[in-house]
């Protein structure tokens, strides 16, 4: 006779956090040199207000894709951008992902043309998926990406 696995309360709650997460297609978007930090559902790019969805992200550990983008407008007033996709091995909490992307994200920003650039963010997911780049444009554009003042050289 096969015997039952334990109830596992702490699995059980991480399954349903993870489950609200990917039903919410919940997104944490970082702007800079506002300092702007929000939730965005990454599909119909409206914003999700904090709450249980905010304490599924911020309370347990996931696989995280983070697409890294710098947004600049050129001499003729032309948008553009320089981006980059990173998907760190293993899993991590929130607050912790600062500090696995802070190389990367610095590296991006001293290689963009400091004259031209407008802003720079990113946009973390607590999955393992990939986003095209026109749609990472458009969660930039949703949260105000591009009206953020230039900052002084």
């Amino acid at each position: 006779m096969s015997k039952r696995k334990p109830h596992n309360l702490k699995a059980r709650i991480d399954r349903s956090c993870r489950s609200l997460l990917a039903i919410n297609h919940a997104a944490v978007v970082n702007i800079d040199p506002s300092g702007y930090q929000g939730m965005i559902n990454y599909k119909s790019l409206k914003n999700i207000a904090p709450g249980k969805i905010g304490q599924a992200v911020c309370g347990i550990a996931h696989r995280w894709t983070i697409y890294l983008s710098v947004l600049c407008i050129d001499a003729r007033g032309d948008r553009y951008n320089k981006s980059v996709e990173i998907a760190p091995n293993g899993v991590y909490l929130s607050d912790h992902l600062e500090d696995v992307i802070e190389h990367c994200y610095k590296q991006l920003r001293d290689s963009a043309n400091q004259s031209q650039m407008v802003a720079s963010g990113w946009i973390a997911i607590p999955e393992t998926i990939s986003l095209e780049e026109d749609h990472a444009a458009q969660i930039f554009e949703a949260v105000g990406a591009w009206s953020q003042q230039k900052v002084a050289a």
